[in-house]
This record gives structure tokens, sequence and C-alpha cells, in this order.
């Protein structure tokens, strides 16, 4: 099974798309580091306070990935750098 989810992000601190790398560099890393999920930033690269993140969890049931994925998320929510818009998920 597949769990797949688009995240949007404001980044109200980041000035430059300097800052915004900044801030989104270091969560894509830890995620990649703590969780069995693949994570890339897939639209406003060139804007500075948004991003839209998507992230991929494969697991042998859709309760596994479900969880993995769900769990990268709250870590993702948990930064007070950047602020959630909101949350698309589908189950493949």
């Amino acid at each position: 099974m597949m769990a797949y989810a688009e995240c949007e992000f404001f980044v109200p601190a980041a000035h430059s798309l300097k800052e915004k790398r900044a801030v989104l560099q270091s969560m894509t890393m830890r995620v990649k580091q703590k969780y069995n999920i693949s994570i890339a930033e897939i639209d406003h690269q060139d804007v500075w306070q948004r991003t839209l993140l998507a992230l991929v969890s494969v697991a042998s049931s859709q309760q596994a990935a479900e969880r993995e994925l769900e769990r990268a998320i709250a870590f993702l929510e948990s930064n007070p750098k950047w602020q959630c818009l909101h949350i698309d998920r589908e189950f493949i």
C-alpha cells in the first residue's frame, strides 16, 4: 500500500528564498532521517513564504503506511517556524 500527502505551509519569518530554504531543508532532512518517508518540495519554489511538500510512504499494509505518514505530518506541523495551511491525503 502507498500513502500520499500534499502539505502546504506558510513561513511567516522568511524574508528571502534563502531563509525559506533553510527552514525547508532542515525539516526535510529530519523527516528523511526519522521516518520511512520520501519528501520533496513540489510547488512554490520561487515564493518566499510558501511551500508545497509531497510525502509518500510505502508499506505492506494501509495502516502501516498511514501511520508512518501521519507521524511525519505531525512532526512537520510541530515546527513553530511555519504554519500548515492545508493537507490533502490519498491512499493507493
